[in-house]
């Protein structure tokens, strides 16, 4: 944890800020002359006051994080943890406007700001970029300003609203500075896409760029925030039922798979071009369960009620399968110990649940019978054996994932049981900074349906709170590839 300093250029602001401030002066020679006490150990230094608004509709009182300081010589210098920080005022119920500021060595209004021939930046202020500079690249930093003075009005109303505004950081700023500290990160691999994902995504942008936009997905096409707006920007739709779906279009079955009764809507519509981008290890299950139904045996599928792959095998044979999902909904079942049974799995679900669901199966029933192969995925085991195999050094394991993600959900779950405590992020706008208070060994890795691009910004931000040492733990190597359906290939 390291010792917060608060600078402000006004002591006005330093008063509106609370506890202990260091009061440095106005303007950029003061700024670039101001020194940092020794300190004793890691410190964290935040550069807090008004600015002016140079944005229309940025109004008095808004608060802004700066994710990049900018000087009239054109330097620029990056705020490395500003999304965070912005994030957590956020979580706490302060609004923060990201984006780029303007340190200037001489006081202009805002509404003559347009005649400095720059662009592109919210705010400017007179002291920043310079503070910046003294801290030099070893002391993380941020900035937040609130809004004194902007297009729409003066400063004398509006410092009075910005101030008010300062109030309000100092808890946020201390939960910040709580964060920063030296830390080891542990990176598991595999992690990321599997090749079913890939496939997915792909099979989406080929008809895209096939057929031409739009092109409708039903469902998530995987189960992902970012994929889904990323599909989005390129010309997907997405839809819940195929009845949303506009008389002649071209539509993407989700990867998670359908049951047979979707395929048959779409076929008795007959005016749908039908891609099918169901995972091969999904229409294996599926295959599974119409084989061991028509041996005549009871079917157990072991998953999650309201996880879409399960309604998918469900509605396969639904007069012949039961769905249990803990061991003890075992001994519910309506069945007596000399059943044929047979067992099928959600592809997405942590093996060591599973498996001690399967035991109970066996335990009360003598005829039991299992998948030609296992069904959870290869994708889904190995990652969670790379979280298996670091949880236990790590302070904290952080899986960046989607909430409704299932093998996301699991591998928080396979970290908790390795002692660790463990985390799940949609992205880094989605860390608390309080969970970070004494880690020193972070532990990171993403679901199969999560960008990698994510992991990778979410490293970089956590940068910005002190140096980092990233060592990547690879299990296993992944080398399968799943063909395309014929209309896209």
């Amino acid at each position: 944890m390291a010792e917060l300093r608060v600078l402000s250029a006004l002591r006005v602001e330093a008063l509106a800020v609370g506890g202990r401030v260091q009061v440095i002066g106005m303007g950029p020679q003061r700024a670039a002359t101001a020194t940092l006490r020794r300190p004793s150990g890691p410190v964290a230094a935040a550069v807090v006051g008004v600015a002016g608004g140079v944005v229309p509709g940025l109004g008095p009182g808004e608060l802004v994080v700066p994710t990049e300081l900018r000087t009239l010589d054109g330097r620029t210098r990056p705020v490395r943890s500003a999304r965070l920080l912005a994030s957590q005022l956020e979580r706490v119920g302060l609004r923060a406007r990201l984006g780029p500021m303007i340190s200037v060595p001489r006081l202009v209004p805002p509404r003559h700001f347009d005649e400095l021939g720059v662009d592109g930046v919210l705010v400017a202020d007179m002291e920043s970029a310079w503070l910046a500079d003294v801290f030099g690249d070893d002391v993380p930093f941020v900035v937040v300003r609130a809004v004194a003075d902007s297009l729409e009005s003066g400063p004398i109303g509006g410092g009075l609203r910005a101030l008010r505004a300062l109030r309000k950081l100092r808890p946020v700023l201390e939960d910040w500075a709580g964060a920063v500290a030296p830390r080891r990160i542990e990176l598991a691999a595999p992690r990321s896409f599997c090749a079913g994902v890939e496939r997915a995504i792909e099979i989406v942008e080929r008809a895209i760029d096939r057929f031409g936009a739009p092109v409708y997905v039903r469902r998530q096409i995987v189960h992902n925030a970012h994929v889904v707006a990323d599909l989005e920007g390129k010309g997907a739709v997405f839809v819940q039922e195929l009845e949303e779906v506009p008389t002649g279009a071209t539509v993407v079955l989700a990867a998670h798979g359908v049951s047979p009764a979707v395929r048959a809507e779409a076929a008795e519509r007959g005016d749908l071009f039908v891609v099918d981008a169901t995972c091969p290890l999904v229409a294996k299950v599926h295959y599974e369960a119409r084989r061991f139904a028509a041996q005549g045996r009871r079917i157990v599928l072991v998953g999650h009620a309201d996880h879409e792959e399960v309604v998918g095998t469900t509605g396969e044979v639904p007069e012949a399968i039961d769905l249990v999902e803990r061991p003890e909904d075992v001994a519910r079942l309506p069945y007596g110990p000399d059943t044929p049974m047979a067992y099928l799995t959600q592809t997405t679900l942590a093996v060591d649940e599973t498996a001690e669901v399967v035991a109970a199966l066996g335990d009360r029933f003598g005829d039991l019978v299992g998948p030609s192969a296992n069904d959870i995925c290869y994708a889904s085991q190995n990652r969670q054996d790379a979280v298996r195999a670091l949880a236990g050094r790590c302070d904290l394991v952080l899986v960046v994932g989607s909430a409704n993600s299932s093998n996301t959900a699991r591998l928080v779950e396979v970290a908790q049981r390795e002692g660790a405590r463990a985390e799940l992020v949609e992205d880094a706008s989605s860390l608390d900074l309080a969970w970070l208070h004494g880690v020193s060994v972070l532990g990171v890795t993403a679901g199969a349906s999560a960008p990698e691009s994510l992991v990778q910004d979410l490293i970089d931000q956590l940068s910005g709170l002190g140096a980092t040492d990233v060592h990547e733990h690879r299990t296993v190597e992944e080398s399968v590839r799943f063909s395309l359906p014929l209309q896209v290939r």
